[in-house]
């Protein structure tokens, strides 16, 4: 986690903000977004940005539909971004991510792999899902610095 004051940061513009679905099946594991975007692979808790005029709840819902083609409920808000976090593609924003324990409505309509990154290599835009052990998962597989954080707070809560 970064603990730089804002004061610090002139540069620091606008805010970024993140919403992410938390959906875990009967055998503990959680769902997993592979990606690959900006010449990158990531893996992350699936959801994506929010739009101005959309709330967060309304954002993951949309995510969702996008992502996955089917709908969610949502259970629960479960981590807000409590320390300040620098977005990684955006040099002049402050990231915030929000987190919500949520659930597939059914069985799920998409395809989910056994592997890692189960697209072409090196297509912008490629996304997979596959189910992870929650204990099992260490920080390292994920990309991101607060969903690691996320994922240490689930590890005690479950």
């Amino acid at each position: 986690m970064q603990n730089e004051r804002v004061m610090d940061l002139p540069e620091i513009r606008r805010f970024n903000i993140r919403v992410y679905g938390l959906i875990m099946n009967e055998k503990a594991q959680i769902l997993l977004s592979d990606e690959f975007v900006l010449d990158r692979e990531m893996t992350k808790f699936p959801g994506g940005g929010l739009h101005f005029g959309e709330g967060p709840e309304d954002c993951l819902k949309r995510e969702a539909r996008e992502e996955f083609g089917q709908e969610i409920e949502i259970i629960s808000h479960f981590y807000t971004t409590g320390f300040f976090q620098r977005a990684l593609f955006f040099e002049d924003s402050q990231l915030i991510s929000i987190y919500y324990r949520a659930r597939l409505l059914e069985q799920p309509l998409f395809k989910i792999s056994g592997k890692p990154f189960d697209f072409p290599a090196g297509v912008n835009g490629s996304q997979s899902f596959r189910w992870a052990d929650i204990a099992g998962l260490s920080e390292e597989e994920l990309s991101f610095p607060i969903d690691r954080h996320v994922l240490n707070l689930l590890k005690t809560s479950v």
